[in-house]
């Protein structure tokens, strides 16, 4: 054993899911010892494409991808990701940039079961896992059913999604992974396992600029190219769509360093529960019938130290795409 932690990210591999793997890949605290792929930003496929990819880019092939749910608990049809995504996120889901041709001829010769690995992992690191959704939380929702007793096995489960006090940004109320799948939100949060919840009541407080991805051109290597150049797509869609911020907002990278140091955030002691019903669908809220309990299972993010998470995430992410 390294002393370090064991992280599990499960990722919808869109833009800022990329940023949020370089920066567990620059953080010396943890071993990245597995990626679960997830629909959201882009299909399941594509999402477990673009993770091989990033990793390749970023010179760490060795990490193992999973496959995980490839829609929501409740859907019918196949997942295909809205035109909003698309513009955001690109086509490809990374920001049109091609992190590594040869992504598109890997073949799999058989599928991974990202549940049964997450349940593996708990077994073999017990407190020393941080398992960190970045997409819908189908995959956890899953892993739940199959296996009830991770509810009390997992350690606390740092995920980004939900808006407390803050409006939706898919709908009036609803973020968007959340929105993507209510339903295996609200079992996640109804079951007893133990959740920081980081949503845009603080990703949208930590703002990432055009000077910071110039900074990446600088250090004159591809994967800093590729990530300046796929980040800067991002920060387009944000100077379109909310040019108030004066950048793309850091969601997946907050998630992940506050997993790893929970100390950046400040966060409320509650219990919560999903709307799965009329205009408020996908609303994260306080649950009014466990709000007297004694046992507050979540937490919700709802204030960060800004400075001190770019300053780390400058850092570690310069560190990823120096090497």
């Amino acid at each position: 054993m390294s002393g370090r932690k064991k992280l599990i990210l499960d990722l919808d591999t869109g833009i800022d899911d990329a940023l949020a793997l370089a920066y567990a890949l620059g953080s010396p605290e943890v071993e990245l010892v597995g990626i679960i792929a997830s629909y959201g930003n882009v299909t399941l496929h594509r999402a477990e494409r673009n993770a091989r990819a990033v990793l390749e880019a970023l010179g760490h092939p060795e990490v193992p991808v999973f496959r995980g749910a490839d829609r929501a608990l409740s859907a019918e049809g196949e997942f295909a990701p809205s035109e909003a995504v698309l513009r955001i996120h690109g086509s490809n889901g990374l920001g049109e940039q091609d992190f590594c041709a040869a992504a598109d001829g890997w073949c799999y010769s058989a599928p991974r079961d990202g549940m049964a690995f997450l349940a593996r992992s708990v077994d073999a690191y017990g407190d020393d896992l941080l398992y960190v959704p970045t997409g819908p939380l189908t995959n956890l929702a899953m892993a739940l059913v199959r296996e009830p007793r991770l509810a009390r096995a997992l350690p606390c489960v740092t995920f980004m999604g939900g808006a407390l006090a803050v409006p939706g940004n898919v709908t009036p109320c609803a973020e968007a992974n959340i929105h993507n799948d209510p339903e295996a939100a609200d079992v996640a949060l109804s079951l007893g396992l133990r959740l920081r919840m980081i949503g845009l009541d603080v990703t949208h407080q930590a703002i990432l600029t055009r000077s910071d991805t110039a900074s990446w051109r600088e250090l004159g290597t591809e994967a800093g190219r590729l990530y300046a150049d796929m980040t800067d797509h991002y920060i387009g869609t944000y100077e379109q769509n909310n040019p108030h911020m004066g950048g793309c907002a850091l969601h997946d990278p907050l998630a992940v360093a506050a997993a790893i140091d929970p100390s950046l955030v400040e966060c409320l002691r509650t219990n919560l529960r999903v709307d799965l019903s009329g205009a408020t669908r996908g609303r994260t809220v306080c649950d009014p019938r466990r709000l007297r309990d004694a046992e507050k299972n979540h937490e919700v993010a709802l204030a960060v130290d800004v400075p001190r998470f770019l300053r780390l995430f400058r850092e570690r992410v310069g560190r990823a795409l120096a090497s």
